[in-house]
């Protein structure tokens, strides 16, 4: 065994690793549990002698973006069964190294995505002294489903195995269980927010970073049951049991669920997809209503959102410029805005903006950013941001949109799998300052600015590229939706 072939020993058995170029220990595709069909997650089992944890395990099932989403979001399919795996990179492989621990929930809508993205590899963490943990989980149909029966948010019981996992682990790879932060981005981040509320969650992390995503987004089991009843017809099942999910093939669940997805974007009318028709996410977690975080949860927050979100669904498609001022209106009033009182105060501050500009900052709000402050609001000594830095793509229109903070954040700008959101001469500065606040949050708990205070200053962290801290950015747009949002 070289230098260049680090072992650790989990529970299970020992991994062997390799070193990357950095000079960070990675541990790649170690099982956490096993995934039954519909079923909750089991322990993976035992193995004797030492494991080759060297290269990416099987990723989830998964439908690939449509375009023009499939080239501009990182995204990659490794097949296998054996795909509830996880990644670790660690400056200290070994017990007694005591450092933080993040662990990364990926975004993709629950239906899309993977832990074992180039894109989130964990190298500048562990050169920063955090051991980074990225992982898959069930999406779709087998994660999100509601079936009678069975338990439902298997991909959340995913989650949960395996942040048990780092808790029963972590500390051979050098990571202080004491001191584990859970971070996602856009459905990684909508995860997080139900977990902060369950208790099978409960003392497994002590902070939480949510980038674009609140606890905001979920189906109730009247819409949930929709969903089942229409993805069941598509597949031609007498009735919409798991066992009759459970006996179609996996690659015709995939493609009905695809379709599916195309369907609310077409018709997204609530008495056909309850709250989907507003998301237009068919797979979802399923709650009985919307449950934020008691103020004492014991566990430190930094949420916030991206200044210009929803422009990635606009600018892409072409959407942006053509969207007629009476779909405007709808989608306002559909969120529970007057749009004669609401859209004069969002033309106030973009003057000359074309309807779709608008849409992109209601949306944007509703979506993202007012989840992220109610929050902030419902923990107090809550920390919270906006990622500003407009990016160059598609000639300068595509803005601070959904996801484009993700390089900055991982601190890898000029991974190749962001250029089309980043552009190609990302600012290093962005990176060092957004990475630096992750790793001092995860750290200390503390990222570098003051506190968010719902009855005083609201503080902001802005990233951009000059970035600073700010009072209660747009308060009349935040305002717009108090007791609606």
């Amino acid at each position: 065994m070289t230098q260049r072939e680090p072992v650790c020993t989990t529970r299970q058995g020992a991994v062997r690793g390799r070193l990357t170029a950095s000079g960070a220990a990675a541990f790649l595709g170690i099982p956490y549990a096993a995934a039954p069909r519909f079923a909750p997650p089991v322990a993976p089992g035992p193995w004797e002698g030492i494991r080759d944890a060297v290269t990416y395990g099987p990723t989830a099932p998964k439908v690939p973006y449509p375009p023009p989403f499939d080239a501009l979001i990182p995204e990659d399919s490794i097949p296998g069964d054996d795909f509830l795996n996880l990644n670790v990179w660690t400056p200290s492989p070994g017990p007694g190294g005591g450092l933080p621990v993040l662990v990364w929930l990926h975004g993709g809508a629950f239906a899309n995505g993977s832990g074992s993205s180039p894109a989130y590899a964990g190298d500048a963490f562990a050169r920063d002294g955090v051991v980074c943990v990225t992982l898959n989980y069930r999406l779709g149909a087998a994660g999100f489903l509601h079936l009678d029966g069975v338990p439902d948010n298997r991909g959340l019981l995913d989650q949960i195995a395996a942040l048990t996992w780092v808790r029963d682990n972590i500390a051979a790879f050098g990571g202080d269980l004491d001191r584990v932060t859970v971070c996602g981005e856009s459905a990684g981040a909508m995860s997080i927010g139900v977990l902060l509320a369950m208790e099978e969650a409960r003392g497994l992390f002590r902070r939480a970073i949510l980038q674009s995503g609140g606890a905001h987004h979920f189906l109730r089991p009247a819409s949930a049951r929709l969903i089942t009843a229409r993805l069941a017809e598509k597949l031609s099942l007498a009735e919409p049991t798991h066992e009759a999910f459970a006996s179609v093939p996996l690659p015709e669940l995939l493609d009905s669920q695809g379709e599916l997805r195309g369907e609310i974007g077409a018709r997204p009318h609530p008495d056909l997809w309850g709250e989907a028709a507003l998301n237009m996410m068919p797979f979802e977690p399923v709650t009985e209503g919307l449950r934020l975080p008691e103020p004492d949860c014991g566990v430190d927050l930094l949420v916030g959102s991206n200044r210009e979100e929803y422009r990635l669904f606009l600018v892409p498609t072409g959407r942006l410029d053509v969207l007629p001022e009476p779909r405007l209106r709808a989608v306002a009033e559909a969120y529970g805005l007057d749009p004669d009182k609401a859209l004069p105060v969002y033309r106030e501050a973009r003057p000359g903006a074309v309807a779709g500009e608008i849409l992109d900052a209601v949306t944007t709000d509703w979506f993202y950013r007012i989840p992220a402050i109610r929050l902030a609001e419902a923990v107090p000594g809550s920390y919270m941001y906006e990622f500003a830095l407009r990016s160059p793509s598609f000639g300068g229109r595509l803005g601070a949109c959904h996801g484009s903070e993700l390089a900055y954040v991982f601190d890898n700008p000029r991974e190749p799998g962001y250029a089309q959101l980043t552009g190609h001469s990302p600012p290093q500065a962005v990176a060092d300052a957004m990475h630096g606040a992750w790793v001092a949050f995860a750290t200390t708990g503390d990222p570098g600015w003051s506190r968010y205070e719902a009855a005083g200053s609201r503080t902001t962290m802005i990233f951009d590229e000059e970035s600073g801290a700010v009072d209660d950015p747009r308060p009349a747009e935040r305002e717009l939706w108090d007791g609606v949002r």
